[in-house]
């Protein structure tokens, strides 16, 4: 071997050692972890205890408290059309007319029978009273006053009769001006003047919705339904949030009015129903919101930020600090929980220190460099209708439990 060579082979070996080294030196500071000694800093934050209200997010309808079809009692031709689409009106305004002139010639027919069935009565009455004066003298005989006295009720069913034809033709032609039968805004209209209307029409003429107060329609799983129910029976507001495109900024608040008496075995929900003022009609019928209620109120329950909680194989724990500067892996149960906020039901006890940034470079024994950083929500008052109710963490809207 030469002299050249011999030189060219050792400059391979230290190359390849450097190579080497690199690689484990990049491969130490790749895997994330620390090398011994060297404390990790990190993000830490307070278990605390306090109220949890766990929240329920589910798709809902608006409905308004009252539409109504309106349709012409009477057959006839449309003549009017007194209102335009989207107008507010109250009970009793004049929406339409029909065609009166057929109604009109039937109420003086029954009015001019009436009169002759009248004068029909006090003739038949004035006989018969004569005839009982003659049948006093023993001048007639009575099977004749009998007659005149059955001449006399049948006059007089004749005038009931032609009474109520009056009625009948009265109430007909009262028909033919149609009129608002609740307050509310009218939709657009859906007959022209001119056109037969009539009382089998499946359209009607227009549609009057009430939309102040409005109500929206939801289900809610069936395991959230004690507790909803607990506090319906206990005459506790339930406050609803009505959400559109915007999670973050609800549309209309209302208040929880009811619940359905039973499940849906299709879907293993319960409907419900809440009420919302409206008094802006943001809320429009038909429309699909998202509604939003306090299902239930934990009280006393154990706290930690959401982003304290890590997925393990074993399960979700977190990273507790201990007095000494190091981590160690705490499992824990979690509860319901929300963006910001999840119950611990074991595992960790309030004033405990937790890992809320950085854990990704831990691992159980390791030091830390901890620095305080923001805890989980603090209470705040649930909104319960205008009443106090009891003190709960205040989650982003919407979580789901």
């Amino acid at each position: 071997m030469t002299k050249r060579s011999s030189r060219m082979g050792w400059v391979v070996l230290v190359a390849v050692a450097i190579v080497a080294l690199l690689w484990w030196i990049g491969r130490r500071s790749g895997d994330g972890k620390p090398a011994e000694g060297q404390a990790v800093p990190v993000v830490t934050a307070a278990v605390r205890q306090g109220g949890f209200v766990v929240y329920r997010s589910q798709p809902g309808t608006v409905t308004p408290a009252n539409s109504v079809v309106v349709r012409s009692r009477v057959d006839g031709e449309l003549t009017r059309v007194a209102f335009t689409g989207g107008q507010k009106v109250k009970q009793g305004d004049l929406l339409a007319e029909v065609d009166p002139r057929s109604f009109q010639a039937q109420l003086q027919l029954a009015t001019g029978d009436l009169a002759r069935s009248q004068a029909q009565l006090a003739n038949a009455q004035e006989t018969l009273t004569h005839y009982q004066a003659l049948l006093a003298q023993d001048s007639i005989s009575r099977q004749r006053v009998a007659d005149q006295q059955a001449l006399v009720r049948q006059y007089a069913a004749e005038v009931k009769s032609e009474q109520g034809r009056i009625g009948t033709a009265n109430l007909q032609l009262s028909s033919t001006r149609i009129t608002a039968p609740i307050s509310g805004t009218v939709g657009l209209r859906r007959v022209d003047p001119g056109n037969l209307v009539g009382p089998g029409d499946a359209g009607g003429i227009v549609t009057v919705t009430q939309s102040q107060p409005s109500k929206v329609v939801f289900s809610v799983p069936v395991q959230d339904v004690p507790h909803v129910l607990d506090r319906l029976r206990n005459d506790t507001c339930i406050p609803v949030d009505a959400y559109g495109d915007d999670p973050d900024h609800p549309i209309g608040s209302g208040r929880l009015l009811a619940a359905n008496n039973q499940v849906d075995p299709s879907t293993g929900t319960v409907r419900m129903e809440a009420q919302f003022a409206n008094e802006g009609g943001e809320l429009l019928p038909n429309q699909f919101v998202t509604a939003r209620l306090p299902v239930q109120v934990i009280a006393d329950a154990i706290l930690v930020p959401s982003a304290a909680v890590q997925q393990g194989a074993q399960g979700a724990f977190v990273y507790v600090v201990k007095k000494d500067g190091t981590v160690a892996v705490a499992p824990v149960q979690t509860g319901a929980s929300d963006a910001a906020t999840t119950v611990i039901r074991s595992g960790v006890a309030p004033g405990d220190s937790v890992v809320v940034q950085g854990a990704d470079r831990l691992r159980n024994g390791v030091a830390v460099k901890p620095t305080p950083g923001n805890e989980a929500p603090p209470m705040a008052a649930v909104a319960t209708c205008g009443r106090p109710a009891a003190a709960a963490s205040s989650p982003t809207p919407p979580a789901h439990p």
